[in-house]
């Protein structure tokens, strides 16, 4: 008896595998992530920062997308003639890309691509930014620990600027050239380098041209979580009088991965 009910254990062993096998779900073609940092200071200056993002990609055979919404909020205490204190916003902007590969030929290195981005600055000369380009790109370099991207192509960008004692708030429509470059490089298993640039330039004389550099070190702290320590440059080529040409932001937040 019971070496029949051994034997008949043994052949549902494999059954059973192959039910487990056949009931483990294909992995999803989207994987998502979002941030979150924050800084309060106190002391002679009162501030509080808010730093958060959130990251959506679908890849799936030849099709890459890219959908990444970012936002800086900062409150400064300020004090009024009468002496009462307030926390005023002191820097608030927002920013969404999406990006859209389609790969091409049987290397898989070329593709093509469509790119949308929108820039909302409250303290900067414009209202608002945005910019629409398609063009060509390659995987130029790729090993098992890092891989280099470019692409370019022309596009179109549209400035609006910010009311003034002056003038009120006009439009500037300008076609423009993208250039974009991303390298990435894991260091080891849990640590991983990235640096992108972006370049949308008019080359029309006396219109407004953007630089965008942004370098981070991502540190794995468990599965799904990591700390990220990002620097970004962003230069405009035309603004205010009373505007720096170039911002800087340097940042450390935390990565959620779902």
């Amino acid at each position: 008896m019971t070496s029949k009910l051994a034997t008949a254990v043994l052949c549902l062993v494999p059954l059973a595998a192959t039910a487990a096998e056949n009931s483990e779900q294909p992995a999803s073609p989207f994987t998502t992530s979002a941030e979150l940092g924050f800084l309060y200071q106190t002391g002679n200056t009162k501030s509080a920062d808010i730093k958060t993002g959130f990251d959506l990609k679908y890849e799936e055979e030849k099709w890459k997308s890219i959908f990444e919404f970012d936002l800086l909020v900062k409150k400064t205490e300020t004090e009024d003639e009468d002496g009462d204190t307030s926390m005023d916003t002191s820097d608030q902007k927002w920013e969404l890309v999406s990006q859209t590969n389609y790969t091409l030929g049987v290397e898989e290195k070329n593709y093509v691509y469509g790119n949308f981005a929108y820039k909302d600055d409250r303290f900067s000369s414009f209202e608002n930014q945005s910019s629409l380009s398609l063009g060509w790109g390659r995987r130029w370099y790729e090993s098992e620990t890092a891989s280099f991207d470019a692409d370019i192509g022309p596009g179109f960008k549209r400035d609006v600027l910010k009311d003034t004692d002056d003038s009120s708030g006009e439009t500037s429509n300008s076609f423009i050239i993208q250039a974009q470059a991303l390298y990435l490089r894991k260091l080891n298993e849990h640590v991983e380098f990235r640096q992108q640039f972006t370049a949308k330039y008019s080359p029309k004389s006396g219109e407004n041209s953007t630089y965008k550099a942004e370098s981070s070190i991502t540190t794995k702290l468990i599965e799904t979580l990591q700390l990220k320590f990002s620097f970004t440059i962003d230069h405009n080529t035309e603004v205010e009088a009373d505007k720096e040409n170039t911002d800087t932001q340097t940042a450390m937040t935390l990565v959620y991965s779902f």
